[in-house]
């Protein structure tokens, strides 16, 4: 049954990514518009390939080095050791896939946003099918892609007496170190741009957004696909696989004790692969919910891509109740000897898991959406200044954070008392086993923008830039909803990732221990210099990018008021890139120095300490973050929308402020934090054998 269960979810991965090409291949079937739209799309192709291509040629030398330093570590059979040419190769694999899923991801949206924005000429409905077609090309893109290599690995490293499981976790540590570098550099680029061109452009010079005139405003538009198409799904693409491989570890070590030799070769088959059967499943439920997404009414926008949602979520409860009942994964009570728990509490933790990250993606949008009373809020104090704007968003993101927490804590507890660590486990496969809709949804959000772009800078009908605001105002709340997804499912991941660190390790973890109490501190600090970095290093491009903008504004006659030449935004998305590949380095490297480094001085119990640390403040910090960042962009929204002044008044300057500060907090720092803690978390795993006792 191993084999049957393993290539049933190979099958089913393969078939995702044929659908996903065959999606791809409708897109580019559509009318791509007249030559001046043609132009500019080719330009915003033109300069995410050129940024990526940039990016991965940084992050090929870190592979290639991570890759020669794993192969040189020892490979025992019989011995717990997750270094060695097994680890190696899962890692590369990893790598190679992560950034395969965000390059063809970006390379599809990139080419589907000018056919939206054509298609939005004849009917909404048109419009939105193209956009959300492109965002699932992304999610079953990632879904497809990681459960493809888990289930080879798992194929091919299968050996009796030994947890195998443990060598596929390179594969996690591959995608972890790909998203981590593609969120922060994606993130600096895309926040770069954006941020220079609004306060040049917007508040400086009075250009409306998206207007040709703004040398940046090209950059702007790359940065929306390198950092939040190809960004996000390198992010989710490691929670997917770190969930998935990091319950098969539990999973192992949860198995029941004094069964036969047959009967515990049923049980391990079934507890290691019940989340990549779930995963599996949750792919087809994805599919279904896909047709759910249609909408001809702007009022029914948002219905119908939460509708679609829903549909794949309530899918994967039917498909996962049959798995359950089939497989009937029941991990033992460890602490209570022989005991094992039933396979119906394993599939309420992950109905569980699923119910709280569709609860936790609501509650952002609550705190982020124009049409919520928060960001209104927020727009409100703009009347008095832009003090007063960033003080009230500082405050809302600090808000927003206690009932995700809840949440997350009331999840914990209930999915501990259902299944121990493996329903943990088992709930965050469950938050993320929709990926496939969930992603699209979320990616949706920059083909969107973009159109909306596009129609701007090629000079469209009203009517045709009414449609895709349309598009783009339901965007940022898909976005929201993602973000939340992101944070959760980053917070049980974690979780799961450090009860196979603290297994693994057989440390003391206990607070009397000074150690621990030493590492906890030390990674409670750590997000916060991680942001730290993260914020500075978007300043400092936002900086070269703001003089830039200035000196073509100056030097280019009859620019600002269009009387005369064009732009040069190829100079724009030059130092957007220069600016966020430099940047991009230390931040990355902070995630996998700081737990290898305190593993190998101060010991095990110390490195654990660190992680539960940088968790717990992680998590706060994600979720402050990006809620601040996204009800000061919405604040801006509501205001351009025609209230309390509309576009150019005092109050939306101070708006537009507040969004600047926000844009770093909720598309750079924010996210990366998700990445952070599960990166160090696997770091920690895999360096094992090199740190003290």
């Amino acid at each position: 049954m191993y084999l049957f269960w393993n290539f049933l979810s190979l099958a089913i991965a393969v078939a995702s990514i044929f659908y996903a090409v065959n999606l791809f291949k409708q897109i580019m079937l559509k009318d791509q518009g007249d030559a001046a739209m043609q132009k500019i799309a080719l330009a915003v192709q033109k300069g995410g390939r050129a940024f990526l291509h940039a990016e991965y040629r940084y992050i090929a030398v870190f592979v290639f080095v991570v890759f020669v330093l794993l192969c040189l570590g020892p490979n025992e059979p019989g011995k717990f050791q997750f270094l060695g040419w097994k680890t190696a190769v899962a890692f590369l694999m990893g790598s190679v896939a992560s950034a395969s899923a965000g390059y063809f991801g970006m390379h599809c949206a990139t080419r589907a946003a000018v056919r939206t924005t054509q298609a939005a000429k004849t009917s909404l409905g048109a419009a939105l099918d193209i956009a959300f077609k492109s965002g699932t090309v992304m999610g079953m893109m990632v879904v497809g892609l990681g459960l493809l290599g888990i289930t080879s690995l798992m194929i091919c490293y299968r050996a009796d007496g030994v947890n195998f499981v443990n060598y596929v976790l390179g594969f996690s540590f591959g995608a972890s170190s790909i998203a981590l570098f593609a969120r922060v550099g994606g993130g600096i680029y895309t926040k770069a741009a954006d941020v220079g061109g609004d306060l040049v452009g917007k508040v400086e010079a009075g250009i409306p957004e998206d207007d040709p005139r703004n040398p940046a405003v090209i950059a702007d538009n790359v940065g929306d696909n390198v950092g939040d198409v190809a960004g996000m799904g390198a992010d989710l693409f490691e929670s997917y696989v770190g969930a998935i491989v990091s319950t098969a570890i539990i999973g192992f070590e949860h198995l029941p004790s004094g069964l036969s030799a047959e009967a515990s070769s049923s049980a391990l088959t079934s507890l290691l692969l019940y989340p990549v059967v779930l995963a599996a499943v949750g792919i087809l439920a994805s599919v279904l919910g896909t047709f759910r997404v249609k909408a001809d009414d702007e009022s029914k926008l948002s219905s119908a891509l939460f509708g679609g949602l829903i549909a794949a979520s309530l899918a994967l409860v039917v498909f996962g109740a049959v798995i359950t009942m089939i497989m009937q994964p029941q991990p033992a009570k460890i602490a209570a000897g022989p005991e094992v728990y039933g396979h119906w509490n394993v599939y309420l933790s992950m109905v569980i898991g699923l119910a709280v990250g569709v609860a936790i993606g609501k509650v952002t949008e609550y705190y982020t959406s124009e049409k919520m009373a928060p960001a209104q809020m927020i727009a409100q104090q703009s009347k008095t200044g832009a003090a007063t704007n960033i003080i009230h968003g500082l405050a809302t993101g600090m808000a927003s954070t206690w009932i995700p927490t809840l949440l997350l804590a009331l999840a914990i507890y209930g999915c501990n008392a259902l299944a121990g660590m493996y329903g943990i486990c088992v709930a965050a496969v469950g938050m993320l086993s929709t990926l496939g809709i969930s992603l699209g949804v979320d990616a949706y959000g920059p083909v969107a923008d973009n159109a909306g772009g596009l129609a701007e800078m090629s000079h469209q009908p009203p009517e045709v830039r009414k449609r895709t605001d349309s598009l783009d105002a339901t965007g940022n709340t898909t976005a929201a909803i993602g973000k939340g997804f992101a944070i959760g499912s980053a917070a049980l991941t974690a979780l799961a990732l450090f009860s196979a660190y603290k297994v693994a390790a057989k440390c003391d973890l206990s607070l009397d221990n000074a150690n621990v109490v030493m590492g906890l501190l030390v990674g409670a600090m750590l997000p916060f210099v991680f942001s730290s970095m993260a914020m500075k290093a978007v300043g400092k491009a936002a900086n070269a990018m703001v003089e830039e903008v200035r000196r073509q504004f100056r030097e280019i006659p009859g620019l600002k008021d269009g009387t005369g030449g064009e732009a040069d935004y190829e100079r724009c998305v030059e130092i957007s890139t220069k600016g966020a590949l430099k940047e991009m380095i230390v931040p990355g490297l902070l995630a996998i120095v700081a737990p290898v480094m305190m593993g190998m001085i101060f010991g095990t119990s110390a490195t654990g300490g660190l992680l539960a640390g940088a968790t717990s403040a992680g998590v706060m910090m994600a979720l402050f973050m990006s809620n601040a960042g996204g009800a000061w962009d919405n604040a801006k929204k509501y205001i351009e929308a025609g209230h309390l002044g509309g576009k150019g008044s005092d109050v939306h300057k101070a708006a537009v402020t507040g969004d600047t500060v926000g844009d770093p907090f909720k598309d750079t720092a924010g996210p990366s934090i998700n990445i952070l803690m599960k990166l160090m978390t696997i770091a920690a795993v895999i360096a094992l054998p090199l740190f003290r006792d």
